[in-house]
């Protein structure tokens, strides 16, 4: 049995055996969850404050090795 022959029989066989893990309807724009809104916003507020953190931390050792502060 060629590969192609046999990648055609399990294609086959997959698509009766499954159902479509996306939705149909699209989501409604008007009308946002606010708590995922929130959790994204507050995550990427966290993240930008460590990465500030540890920048400054860096430049302080960065200074404190060459002899500049």
């Amino acid at each position: 049995m060629t590969f192609n022959r046999l990648l055609s029989r399990a294609v086959r066989v997959s698509k009766v055996g499954t159902r479509s893990a996306f939705t149909a309807s699209k989501p409604d724009t008007t009308n946002p969850n606010w708590v995922r809104v929130g959790l994204a916003f507050g995550t990427s507020a966290f993240f930008w404050g460590l990465l500030f953190k540890q920048h400054s931390a860096d430049v302080h050792e960065y200074k404190v090795r060459n002899g500049l502060e």
